[in-house]
């Protein structure tokens, strides 16, 4: 009888064993496909901001030399196309490089196992590979959205306000208040403190917003005809 008792305890060990590997497969399975998402959202989070920051920057500092509407609206558009297409080009021209070294990487892979006589993997295996990598297109559009998101927030901010100075102060407010969500966003899909991360973004945003309006007012009362 000890035998079989035995046996029986193994048998429910080994599925003990079996179901805590499964279960912790999921969950690291889970882990990766959160993890995936996250990067891209943190992706577009920070081009948001990328967006944001510019932008507000570039009109605070037309807004420090010229107290006409136009103008600051004008830069900020500029600044928006601008911006939206360097984005999208430069996150084209990144990913295609990416998607030529990892493709060439596993060329020369493939190429090492059919030498070593080891070649075991499927036919269509390097495909699936080859189709998992980022998409171009799809990378440009995103990071070309995401800058356009933030960029528009302090022109919807100050396109009413026709007084300058009430106007340069909703820029820096409007901009302010989206600069805290941002961090916050960024902070929860970085699971890193709120605080901490929120107030970098927001003073690092002021820093940028008040050297460009402090350089731009020093060289437009310099003597620069504007």
């Amino acid at each position: 009888m000890a035998a079989p008792r035995a046996l029986e305890q193994t048998s429910s060990h080994n599925l003990e064993m079996t179901i805590h590997v499964n279960d912790t497969a999921e969950k690291i399975g889970d882990e990766f496909d959160y993890a995936q998402r996250a990067q891209w959202l943190r992706a577009a989070v920070l081009g948001a901001n990328d967006g944001l920051v510019s932008v507000a920057s570039l009109m605070m500092g037309v807004g420090a030399v010229k107290t006409d509407i136009k103008a600051m609206l004008l830069a900020g558009f500029a600044g928006l196309v601008a911006g939206a297409g360097s984005m999208a080009i430069g996150e084209f021209v990144s990913v295609c490089t990416q998607r030529d070294i990892e493709i060439a990487q596993m060329k020369r892979d493939q190429q090492k196992k059919i030498i070593s006589n080891e070649n075991h993997e499927e036919p269509d295996e390097n495909i699936q590979r080859e189709e998992a990598l980022p998409n171009p297109a799809q990378a440009a559009i995103a990071s070309a959205l995401a800058f356009s998101v933030g960029a528009v927030v302090p022109l919807l901010g100050s396109a009413f306000v026709r007084d300058h100075k009430v106007r340069l102060a909703v820029v820096a407010a409007v901009a302010s208040i989206a600069l805290v969500v941002f961090g916050v966003l960024g902070a929860l899909l970085g699971k890193t403190p709120i605080v901490k991360s929120s107030a970098r973004v927001l003073v690092g945003g002021w820093m940028a917003m008040a050297i460009t309006f402090g350089l731009t007012k020093l060289i437009g009362t310099g003597g620069l005809q504007m």
